[in-house]
């Protein structure tokens, strides 16, 4: 019938009463494209077309692209760096603050205020702030198991309340520490937390990552959301390491073990429903990532990760 009426009147006609409102327009939506920073056995950044804008040289556990440009990294153990480091770089290549761990490694940074935030593991796991001169002004030590260096901690993060929240992988918890050290909150999880993320509504956001798993809990510790293979057309998730809230709801997440031709990223909406996918030829996945902007425009609000 539709068919017909469209032989009928011509598609000229159509157009015209397309353009008065009789007839509503349903033209495709445009695909969701991110332009991101990646982390791992390769760090660059990706423009939202698929394009490699930047490049740093050696293998990395966290980041962020700073509001000056400059991308601030937790750089793995290397040569340069035995114990890992975190580590400023301008877009040129130019290393502006450095700080070289003292242990087994450097798996977190983050810039707070006018510190760096990072954690060295080791047979003393602590995380510490130190300032552009490279001095130690925060120090907190973590109760952590020390039997495996590599997997005490990852992604700590400093709250808005001046508390750090740290994924503990081995021991299943992820906790609140104090400046002092004091633990005011913890929750445990039914694998290893590698991504903890405090949300503004006060819940939790967690990446579990060999669980395949991603749970958001309550202050109490009760699971109020949560991601898994099981919710998905396909197995996309590969090891759940890194995670993202952006500022519409929506939750992307890393399959760090991930290979060649497979989903790297994945976003999903609150109600489970996949909107956009990462797909390269790359034999590895990504550790860590930061999502910066959405078809070329940036993020609104403030993303969590």
């Amino acid at each position: 019938m539709a068919v017909q009426f469209q032989r009928a009147i011509g598609w000229g006609i159509i157009a015209s009463l397309v353009g008065t409102g009789f007839i509503r327009a349903h033209a495709p939506k445009e695909p969701i494209k991110h332009s991101f920073l990646a982390t791992g056995v390769e760090t660059y950044i990706l423009d939202d077309d698929g394009k490699v804008l930047w490049r740093y040289p050696q293998g990395t556990r966290d980041g962020w692209v700073l509001p000056n440009g400059d991308v601030l990294l937790a750089v793995t153990k290397n040569k340069e760096y035995p114990g890992g480091a975190a580590v400023e770089v301008a877009r040129d290549g130019k290393v502006v603050f450095a700080f070289k761990g003292t242990q087994s490694e450097v798996n977190t940074v983050q810039a707070v205020a006018d510190n760096i935030l990072l954690t060295e593991a080791g047979d003393k796991p602590r995380l510490l702030e130190v300032n552009r001169q490279g001095k130690i002004v925060v120090e907190v030590p973590l109760q952590a198991q020390t039997k495996d260096h590599h997997l005490q901690t990852r992604m700590a993060r400093k709250l808005a309340n001046g508390n750090y929240l740290v994924p503990q992988l081995i021991d299943k918890v992820v906790r609140e520490y104090t400046p002092a050290g004091k633990i005011v909150w913890e929750v445990k999880t039914p694998n290893w937390p590698f991504t903890a993320i405090r949300l503004d509504n006060g819940n939790t956001l967690i990446d579990c990552t060999l669980g395949n798993l991603v749970i958001e809990v309550d202050k109490d510790g009760k699971t109020v959301w949560q991601l898994s293979n099981d919710d998905l057309p396909e197995k996309w998730i590969n090891d759940a390491c890194g995670g993202q809230r952006l500022p519409n709801g929506n939750t992307v997440v890393t399959s760090h073990h991930a290979k060649d031709g497979e989903v790297k990223l994945i976003e999903v909406t609150p109600e489970k429903k996949v909107v956009w996918k990462h797909v390269d030829n790359k034999p590895f996945g990504i550790h860590e990532f930061q999502i910066l902007d959405t078809n070329g425009k940036a993020l609104e609000g403030r993303p969590l990760r």
